[in-house]
């Protein structure tokens, strides 16, 4: 018989090797350019750095929240391809960043994410398990792309009045202000406590129910008779609100609507959500001229984008990129 004591080093030596493994695996190579390989864990920490800022920064609406996670980490690996190609040309090019740069880049995320508060930023920061100086590392490689792309930017034709005033008809909406609506809403949990349930299958109860409303059902009876939120005794219908004062993906979803029109589901954190317009009362749009200034650096900042777009699918050319 072995003893415990005996047999301790082995069990240790199993262990270290089954973490190793794990290790390994769970860091994996998944993409090399130009011989340099990218770790799972780069990913991973990209993910990270920008996730706890992504949900501070829009922490009031969950649906914007799932929007811009799902960018975030469909586009991280690319994100992290293109950084190591353009570092590679800054490299070329012998260049150096000043840490003023860095700095002012990091300030105006504390600003603009966090309202100005540093604390929480650093707050935020730590949930992630990042400490401030990775992160700072990490936008000193992105102040890097941004010079690069910026540098890359190229020459084009500014913004001409016709483009100025098809912009702002495709986008009064955002600056409109005073939109009172009228909504009915049909809402479903995500659970219901009975025997069998999941999200799947309330998800695709709702999806039924739009389906039926689309064909002619009654929506009130229907509210009525499934929707479990406040107002559901009331056939799902609201008093007028204000757009500012209505959860921004409620808003958003209605004021898209024509009058009596029916949204899509809408996924918020623990229920699907049936939205009907019932009418709506239009604010007061500022003049095209207090826009005007303002769309013309947007309509040449989308033209600089093609622009830089145009250079890096050249410049990746230059480059290996194995994608593991």
């Amino acid at each position: 018989m072995i003893s415990l004591r005996n047999s301790l080093p082995v069990i240790f030596a199993v262990l270290a090797c089954a973490c190793a493994t794990a290790q390994t695996y769970s860091n994996r190579i998944v993409a090399v350019v130009d011989g340099t390989p990218i770790a799972s864990s780069e990913v991973r920490d990209t993910i990270k750095a920008q996730e706890q800022i992504i949900r501070y920064q829009f922490q009031n609406d969950p649906a914007r929240v799932s929007k811009e996670l799902a960018i975030l980490r469909g586009s991280a690996l690319e994100s992290l391809i293109d950084r190591e190609i353009l570092l590679a040309e800054f490299k070329k090019l012998g260049g150096v960043i000043k840490s003023q740069y860095v700095d002012d880049d990091i300030n105006t995320i504390i600003r603009e994410s966090f309202k100005g508060n540093r604390d929480a930023f650093v707050d935020e920061l730590a949930k992630s398990g990042m400490s401030v100086k990775k992160f700072r590392e990490m936008r000193e490689k992105m102040v890097i792309m941004n010079v690069m792309r910026s540098r890359n930017s190229g020459e084009h034709p500014p913004a001409t009045p016709r483009e100025v005033e098809e912009y702002y008809s495709k986008n009064v909406d955002k600056w409109r202000e005073g939109d009172q609506i009228k909504i009915s809403t049909i809402t479903i949990p995500k659970f219901s406590g009975e025997a069998g349930s999941s999200a799947d299958k309330q998800k695709k109860l709702a999806q039924e129910l739009r389906s039926k409303l689309l064909g002619g059902a009654d929506f009130a009876a229907s509210a009525r008779t499934y929707s479990q939120d406040s107002r559901a005794e009331n056939g799902g219908s609201w008093d007028w609100m204000a757009k500012t004062d209505m959860m921004p993906a409620i808003a958003n979803a209605a004021m898209d609507l024509k009058t009596g029109g029916i949204s899509p589901v809408i996924e918020q954190e623990g229920s699907f959500i049936i939205v009907a317009c019932d009418a709506k009362k239009l604010g007061k749009a500022p003049a095209l001229e207090e826009k005007r200034g303002e769309i013309e650096k947007m309509i040449n900042a989308e033209k600089s984008k093609a622009n830089i777009d145009k250079w890096m699918e050249s410049v990746r050319k230059k480059h290996v990129i194995r994608r593991l």
